[in-house]
């Protein structure tokens, strides 16, 4: 269950699916390009695209700027990337659509809202094995993205958990799901403190 909704998310998370709708609209037009063969097809699906980008690009320039005129809504959005591989665009998915409850829960009641943290099926040939289940499917997904980037170039911490689990001979699917999990706590962690993130890059500096 989500908590009691911040009436200000609303328009601004429907700004974002906007987004995404735009962002799913390049992707259609880009797969026509590469399938068309007739010179002027191509001609106006590059149009197309062009005429597509510039609209996102400005959507996500005002939606930014709206988010901006919310102090206490801005600083959230500028915790939530200060942790190491988390971009904008994640950033602002998890703020406004997935999982607005970042920082007011503590680390297991997250987990679990994001569908991350173990629990033990004790029925069937699963019985006493650790699985993971329900929750949000789009924040999993999410962060299953965001942690696998990290995990190869942007976050120490990541980093290490990945070649850790790695070693101890894990399968990629459970040390992805790890990841995703230590990345939900990192960004949890931030903006309950409202500090930004200090990476181990920074503080060996």
């Amino acid at each position: 269950m989500h908590e009691a909704s911040d009436a200000r998310l609303v328009p601004l998370a429907e700004h974002l699916r906007l987004i995404e709708q735009l962002e799913e609209d390049v992707v259609r037009a880009k797969t026509r390009l590469e399938a068309a063969h007739l010179a002027h097809a191509r001609r106006a699906l590059r149009r197309e695209i062009e005429r597509l980008e510039r609209r996102e690009a400005a959507e996500r320039i005002l939606l930014m700027k709206n988010i901006a005129v919310e102090p206490d809504l801005l600083a959230r959005l500028q915790l939530i990337q200060s942790v190491d591989g988390v971009g904008e665009r994640t950033a602002l998915s998890l703020l406004l659509l997935l999982l607005p409850e970042l920082g007011r829960l503590e680390r297991e009641p997250i987990a679990s809202l994001a569908g991350l943290a173990p629990f033990v099926r004790q029925s069937g040939k699963w019985k006493g094995h650790s699985r993971i289940g329900g929750g949000r499917d789009r924040v999993r997904r999410a962060l299953y993205a965001t942690s696998l980037a990290a995990a190869f170039r942007w976050n120490p911490a990541i980093q290490e958990l990945y070649r850790r689990l790695k070693a101890a001979g894990k399968t990629h699917r459970k040390i992805m799901v790890a990841c995703a999990r230590k990345m939900l706590i990192q960004v949890n962690a931030v903006v309950a403190r409202g500090t930004p993130w200090i990476s181990a890059r920074h503080a060996s500096a």
